[in-house]
C-alpha cells in the first residue's frame, strides 16, 4: 500500500473537493462562484500532493507553455466572471497539459474488468482509440 504524508492526505482531500465542486458548478449552469471555489481547491490540492517545487516544474516546462496558458487563464477567466468561456478554456489546456498521461489511463481502464468491455463497444473503441494515442491531441 503506498503510504501517503499528512500534506499528501490534505491535498487529496482538496483536489477530490475540488473536482466535486467543479462537477458541482458545471451541473448547476455553470454557477461562477461554485467554479471559482473548484479551481482554486484544485490547484492548491495539487500542490500539496505533489509538493510546490514540483507543480511549478511541471506547468512551466518549456513545451508546455501552451497549455499552462490556456489553463491557468481559463481558471482566472473564471474567477473575473465568465464560467463558461474560462471552463472552455480551463478543458483545452488540461487535455494539452496531461496528453501523455491519457495512453497510460487508457491502459489501465482496459484491464478493468466492467470498464474494459464496456470501452470496447463499437462507438466508444473509436473514440478511446483516438484518446489512447499519445500524440492526437496537439
Amino acid at each position: 500500500m503506498i503510504s501517503l504524508t499528512d500534506s499528501q492526505k490534505i491535498g487529496m482531500g482538496l483536489t477530490g473537493f475540488g473536482v466535486f465542486f467543479l462537477f458541482f458548478g458545471m451541473v448547476l449552469f455553470f454557477d461562477k462562484a461554485l467554479l471559482a471555489i473548484g479551481n482554486i481547491l484544485f490547484v492548491s490540492g495539487l500542490s500539496f500532493v505533489i509538493g510546490l517545487e514540483r507543480t511549478f516544474r511541471f506547468f512551466f516546462q518549456r513545451h508546455k507553455v501552451k497549455a499552462t496558458s490556456f489553463f491557468l487563464g481559463g481558471v482566472l477567466v473564471v474567477l473575473i466572471g465568465w464560467p463558461i468561456i474560462g471552463v472552455i478554456l480551463e478543458i483545452y489546456g488540461f487535455f494539452l497539459l496531461f496528453r501523455g498521461f491519457f495512453p497510460v489511463a487508457v491502459g489501465f481502464i482496459r484491464r478493468v474488468p466492467v470498464l474494459g468491455s464496456l470501452l470496447r463497444l463499437p462507438g466508444i473503441s473509436a473514440l478511446v482509440d483516438k484518446i489512447g494515442e499519445s500524440n492526437t491531441m496537439v
